[in-house]
């Protein structure tokens, strides 16, 4: 990944955090690790966790960010989810999975999450 890449990737992270934090979800983690594979973001509201795949695009060159979290995606991020809800001993809550995608517009931006996306 480009530096470049990265740092408009964590500006897209940090401007999910701040939109779902506005919308009463506390933040729980970023960019959760295991098995070499990331959760980018896992909020919670009341009884219900939700682990969210953040896609950042300047342009839709390549398609709208939803289309990366492709099956393969998907799974590395459910076994991720599963082994932090066990380390985390959180089998009692719900559980979603997001995919948060944000649209740089100069000064703003625009946020589109797709709840329950996989």
């Amino acid at each position: 990944m480009s530096r470049l890449n990265k740092t408009v990737g964590d500006k897209g992270e940090q401007t999910a955090a701040d939109f779902l934090s506005k919308n009463g979800f506390e933040i729980l983690e970023r960019n959760f690790r295991h098995n070499h594979y990331e959760i980018d973001l896992i909020v919670r509201k009341e009884n219900l966790i939700v682990f969210c795949e953040v896609k950042t695009r300047r342009s839709d060159t390549y398609g709208p960010g939803e289309f990366a979290v492709d099956r393969k995606k998907q799974e590395r991020i459910r076994k991720v989810a599963e082994a932090y809800v066990f380390l985390r001993e959180l089998e009692e809550y719900e559980f979603r999975f997001d995919v948060v995608v944000v649209e740089p517009r100069g000064k703003t931006s625009k946020i589109r999450v797709i709840e329950d996306a996989f």
